[in-house]
């Protein structure tokens, strides 16, 4: 695995912990979904200020595509 793809797996991890932990609403979060290029939906269900549910659409995310060689 080359240095980009280990990248972009510890970035996908991440955003994963911070949509489980509710943690959406940060520079971090907002920096991470510009790294992944996600296009699609993240959700939140919140309740008397509470956040009840979070997640995300999987299949919004754009990965690179890669020319005849395996470069991008």
């Amino acid at each position: 695995m080359d240095v980009d793809n280990l990248n972009e797996e510890k970035n996908f991890v991440e955003f994963r912990r911070k949509v489980r932990a509710a943690e959406v609403f940060s520079a971090a979060m907002e920096k991470l979904l510009l790294a992944l290029r996600f296009t699609g939906r993240v959700t939140l269900v919140v309740q008397n200020g509470r956040v009840l549910k979070s997640g995300y659409e999987e299949g919004y995310f754009c990965r690179r595509e890669k020319g005849h060689n395996g470069e991008e």
